[in-house]
């Protein structure tokens, strides 16, 4: 007599939304406690916090530098797809249809975006539906009971998005339905208090990860935005590059006249980064006296070189000095020296700053 043996159980992927906070890691941690596959995507819009922004200051020299995705990955123990969406993220920011959120943060437009690529990952690569870290009441514009299922149909995800911690206050799901999940192993979470998920992450054992002030975007910071406000009225459009926001979280940006700015490092890690400009703008250091790497952009007058000069020496160690010599470096490598006497009214600087 042949005994006949049944069908192995499928083994079902999920693919998860890693920002690299909490949330998205306790996600992921809910499900493959089902015995759901998990791997991680990440997109890469220019405007993320995490990458190489963190190590490029010298300040928390003994906090060590990491991309907190990349380490939500590794606690896990999930493959990381980080995916540049650069170019493509341009018209959500440009023409959010939802408008902003917090400074220019397009959080319902952006939302929509990333699920809509990570279904089509999804698609791409065989797997069977999506998690996020969302919690309802959490974020007051895209993380409520009524956007949430708004986010899933207008990306195209519908019923194929799982959102773990929360998963008990939203409509049954396709992989819910299916028997994939067990719904009573999934969670309740609301509002914007962080206790469930600081015990959540003590029970797992996760500790030094990312904390949430701040968020994981740029585009949520209200000084950030208000540089991204000032690129787009000085250029007279709204299009940008991405050299454009990378320097716009770097440096100190005074704007004195609408036809030029002064991007001024504030400390050698940033005066580092910012050589790597010097043939794209004109800079300006001071050689008299110790002090910061400065970049110009926009086409000064003579007149303005002699007011920048004195406004960088104003940032160094000749501050108090009665003249400091500057050497200013055009685009195509020639040199002049410039003495001035330093900018002394910080009220005036304190306005001109963006």
């Amino acid at each position: 007599m042949t005994t006949q043996l049944k069908n192995p159980p499928i083994q079902r992927k999920a693919v998860a939304l890693i920002s690299g906070g909490l949330d998205s890691l306790l996600a992921v941690k809910v499900i493959q406690d089902q015995g759901i596959y998990v791997e991680g995507i990440n997109f890469f819009t220019g405007f993320c916090v995490e990458g190489h922004t963190h190590a490029i200051r010298n300040h928390d020299k003994e906090k060590p530098k990491r991309n907190n995705a990349l380490w939500a990955a590794e606690q896990l123990g999930i493959k990381l797809h980080i995916i540049d969406v650069i170019d493509e993220y341009k018209d959500v920011l440009i023409n959010p249809k939802h408008g902003y959120g917090t400074n220019m943060n397009p959080c319902m437009d952006c939302k929509v975006f990333m699920v809509k690529k990570a279904k089509q990952w999804m698609i791409q690569n065989n797997f069977d539906f999506i998690i996020t870290g969302e919690v309802i009441g959490q974020r007051p514009m895209s993380q409520n009971k009524f956007k949430l299922p708004l986010i899933a149909k207008e990306s195209g995800a519908d019923d194929l998005i799982v959102r773990p911690l929360c998963a008990k206050n939203l409509e049954l799901t396709l992989p819910e339905r299916e028997g994939w999940l067990d719904r009573e192993k999934l969670l309740s979470i609301t509002g914007r208090s962080r206790k469930p998920q600081f015990m959540m992450a003590e029970k797992y054992g996760f500790g030094d990860f990312a904390q949430p002030a701040g968020g994981c975007c740029f585009l949520t910071d209200k000084f950030y935005s208000a540089k991204l406000v000032d690129l787009w009225q000085s250029n007279g459009h709204k299009n940008y590059e991405l050299d454009d926001i990378m320097l716009l979280k770097v440096g100190r940006h005074i704007r004195p006249a609408p036809n030029f700015k002064i991007i001024i490092a504030r400390d050698e890690g940033e005066g580092r980064f910012m050589q790597g400009y010097k043939k794209e703008f004109i800079n300006i250091h001071a050689n008299s006296h110790k002090g910061s790497m400065a970049l110009i952009d926009g086409i000064p007058t003579a007149d303005d070189l002699e007011l920048i000069a004195s406004i960088v020496a104003r940032y160094g160690q000749g501050r108090t000095a009665e003249a400091v010599t500057l050497t200013i470096a055009e685009k195509n490598g020639d040199k002049r020296d410039l003495t001035v006497k330093p900018f002394n009214d910080d009220a005036q600087l304190a306005a001109w700053q963006v």
